[in-house]
């Protein structure tokens, strides 16, 4: 990005970007913001400005709109209420997600939705996977890569049916499932010890400026490049 391009994303003069480059000036906190956001970082990862810092903290306080001591916890309805406000962006980053996979009413909001404006994708972890079978062995029942096959074999009429949604599977260790409504999510933080379902639920809301909701995006569109499509082979390993 060039510094016109800067000046003219954030509306001021390229000199006064200039400035920030080469003699270390600190915007005012509204241009700070911007600037971020546009690059998609911290402001406190640009400037050293101790209200930048506490601003910052505050924004992300501020996304953070509720918090489920458990899983189980989290309102029957609250997923598909999410997910059934998707514009842009349905994302669903799990291990297997089986409860999702589940859900008829899950699948027919995809199949509106592929109709609709949003895209759809759906990462489940690869079974055959070394960090899947650690999963498993952390939740103490050692059976997750069935559970995944369980919920591919559920999914398995969508991915024959709706081309338009698209399934993937990763190799990552996973820290967190995470549940994406163009700028809300759900963020499901992995236990070691316990099931997803008895983990803690966060439900985040983007605000501007903010860093917490976008941390997690990031998470998961890296999540995204790095897993490969999912063929006829899985579904019949299911």
């Amino acid at each position: 990005m060039t510094v016109q391009d800067l000046a003219d994303a954030v509306a001021v003069n390229p000199k006064t970007v200039e400035r920030w480059i080469t003699q270390g000036k600190v915007p005012y906190r509204r241009h700070q913001y911007a600037t971020a956001a546009l690059l998609k970082v911290d402001a406190t990862t640009l400037w050293d400005d101790i209200r930048a810092v506490d601003t910052a903290t505050d924004l992300s306080k501020a996304e953070i709109a509720a918090v489920y001591p458990h899983r189980h916890m989290v309102p029957s309805g609250l997923w598909r209420e999410m997910y059934s406000r998707a514009d842009k962006y349905l994302d669903v980053l799990v291990y297997s997600g089986l409860f999702l996979s589940e859900d008829l009413q899950f699948h027919e909001l995809l199949k509106a939705k592929v109709q609709g404006t949003a895209q759809v994708r759906i990462l489940l972890g690869d079974p055959s996977c070394s960090a899947v079978h650690q999963r498993g062995i952390d939740e103490g029942h050692r059976i997750m890569d069935g559970k995944i096959r369980n919920a591919l074999l559920n999914y398995r009429p969508l991915f024959q049916s709706q081309p338009e949604i698209r399934f993937r599977l990763h190799t990552t260790t996973l820290y967190n499932s995470i549940y994406r409504s163009d700028d809300e999510m759900l963020v499901n933080p992995h236990v070691y010890g316990i099931g997803a379902y008895m983990a803690p639920v966060y439900h985040l809301r983007r605000v501007p400026g903010g860093g917490l909701f976008d941390t997690y995006a990031n998470s998961l569109e890296q999540t995204w490049g790095g897993a490969r499509q999912i063929n006829d082979r899985d579904f019949m390993g299911a």
